[in-house]
């Protein structure tokens, strides 16, 4: 007897596959929930992940099966290209180039129809910044790093009913985990009304940046104990001290850690240390349903394979992991970057589609103080290309 589902308070819903195979036998089903029923009728669960008001782990009392964010809706598959994480040189200058609507403009050019805006998040300590932020005065370089944030909230708010009709835009930025005290700040970041998800990130090791240039690459390897193997078994231990902590629906360049490897090809399995980091890290996000996305910027920067590599991202398949899609673009000239190689590295991999994030209430909502539900939707790789004018 398949059971209806209440959702008015915070629940745990049975994996998709259980669904389906509900779905399989019974030909539809009714979700309830507080305001309103849905039903379907195309054996094709849909997700929905709510507001999230809290960066807890759930409950021990709920069973390993059944540890998922809330479901109250569904959305069909879309037909379209997006990105889910992108910065500006507006809001990220020196890191980054050109005007934030200008780059949302070139985006609905090349055939976007949802842009996942994702500017860094402030630091708060001089030491917490690269050197390219370090020209002047460092106090106040970290000064001015808050009001940026804030300024780029109520433009992209501005944008994004100024586009409406032609690109839904989300508002988010990347959580960068420094270290544990983060924490906090990132969730407080992340409950602002407007924002509707936030990007999990690893830039550092033992607070030193490991994608920014050879030195200090070679100091985050030092400071591991001199080698890449204990670098990397530390790079995965803060990312699941991320993971643990927030719980994000999104986790950016899975393993960006390879970027400045002496060999960024290497078979990280034949590390024994690193493989069961990697792994133990991604039991953990496929027990929250978060999304790793398939990063196009790997390719960019000279890699032969996006973010995630191919043997993780088997791995990850292999748990019935789900992706979402990526250019991290930092300027106009970076959007959609080698997307076609990006989808042809997915479907080599057997997958058929990706996921992104819609906002189900107004924008309007979020300027009155309410969070806006977020819903998953599936997009398929093959109309995701089609959709796509690189000219």
């Amino acid at each position: 007897m398949f059971r209806t589902y209440h959702l008015s308070t915070y629940t745990y819903l049975p994996t998709v596959p259980t669904l389906s195979r509900y779905l399989t036998s019974l030909g539809n089903f009714v979700f309830t929930c507080a305001c309103a029923r849905y039903r379907c009728h195309d054996h094709q669960p849909r997700r929905c992940l709510p507001p999230r008001t809290s960066f807890s782990p759930p409950s021990s009392s709920a069973s390993s099966v059944t540890r998922r964010w809330n479901r109250a809706r569904f959305l069909p598959p879309a037909n379209m290209a997006f990105t889910m994480h992108s910065h500006s040189g507006q809001f990220c200058p020196g890191h980054a180039k050109d005007q934030l609507e200008d780059i949302i403009r070139h985006a609905i050019s090349v055939g976007y129809k949802t842009m996942g805006l994702t500017e860094h998040m402030p630091r708060l300590q001089v030491s917490d910044l690269y050197p390219e932020e370090l020209t002047g005065d460092p106090d106040e370089a970290v000064a001015v790093l808050t009001p940026r944030h804030e300024a780029y909230l109520i433009e992209a708010r501005r944008l994004q009913a100024k586009y409406a009709s032609q690109i839904h835009v989300l508002i988010g930025f990347e959580g960068e985990w420094y270290r544990s005290a983060y924490g906090p700040y990132i969730a407080t970041l992340a409950a602002h009304p407007a924002v509707d998800y936030f990007i999990g990130s690893i830039h550092h090791v033992n607070a030193i940046p490991i994608d920014y240039d050879a030195a200090t690459y070679a100091q985050a390897r030092e400071s591991s104990g001199g080698t890449e193997e204990r670098m990397y078994e530390r790079y995965y231990d803060q990312q699941h001290e991320m993971l643990t902590a927030l719980r994000p629906r999104v986790v950016g360049h899975f393993d960006l850690i390879r970027l400045l490897s002496e060999d960024p090809g290497r078979d990280v399995s034949t590390w024994a240390g690193v493989w069961q980091r990697i792994v133990r890290n991604l039991e953990l996000v496929r027990s929250f349903d978060g999304l790793l996305e398939c990063n196009s910027a790997a390719l960019r920067k000279g890699l032969a394979e996006p973010y995630p590599n191919r043997l993780i991202s088997e791995k990850w398949l292999s748990m019935g992991g789900r992706f979402t899609f990526s250019d991290d673009s930092h300027g106009i000239d970076q959007v959609a970057t080698n997307y076609l190689r990006n989808i042809d590295y997915l479907e080599s991999l057997g997958v058929s589609t990706v996921y992104t994030l819609e906002r189900l209430t107004p924008a309007a909502s979020s300027t009155a103080g309410t969070k806006a539900t977020v819903a998953e939707k599936p997009v398929s790789l093959s109309t995701f290309r089609e959709t796509l004018a690189l000219g």
